[in-house]
């Protein structure tokens, strides 16, 4: 059986140290802002060894993350209507990356949402308790990644 995946998933017990320590020293520059020079050096590796595996090697819960996903939605002009549907959609444990809002012309908004779902959010039930709130007049799912 020919197995096509381009993913493994390793227990770093296993690996060689070079992962390990590049992995190290990624973790250094995104949390101190130090330099490359100065993040191998702490972690013991060289530069080139950095820069060889640096774009492959990635802990689980950055290889996990959800998919985006843009609604469109038309809004009556209600106050506090925005403010609920935003509540309903982080219910359902979406992370809201922008929002884009016409000004209401004759009592209807345009709003553009981008999320970021999580593997449980089920962005079907989402719509439908979308478009269920009052003032909500329409929502759709207008791309995905």
């Amino acid at each position: 059986m020919e197995d096509n995946s381009k993913y493994l998933i390793v227990d770093k017990s296993v690996l060689p140290d070079v992962f390990l320590k590049v992995m190290k020293a990624k973790m250094l520059i995104a949390s101190e802002g130090i330099s490359v020079s100065e993040a191998v050096l702490t972690a013991g590796i060289s530069r080139s060894a950095f820069y060889k595996y640096r774009d492959n090697i990635f802990p689980l819960s950055d290889n996990t993350k959800g998919k985006t996903v843009i609604i469109a939605m038309n809004l009556s002009h209600v106050q506090g209507l925005l403010s609920t549907v935003l509540n309903t959609i982080a219910e359902f444990g979406a992370n809201i990356l922008t929002i884009n809002q016409t000004i209401p012309i004759n009592g209807l908004a345009n709003i553009t949402i981008s999320l970021e779902t999580s593997e449980s959010c089920d962005i079907d039930v989402l719509i439908k308790n979308l478009k269920s709130e009052s003032g909500v007049l329409g929502a759709k799912v207008i791309a995905r990644e």
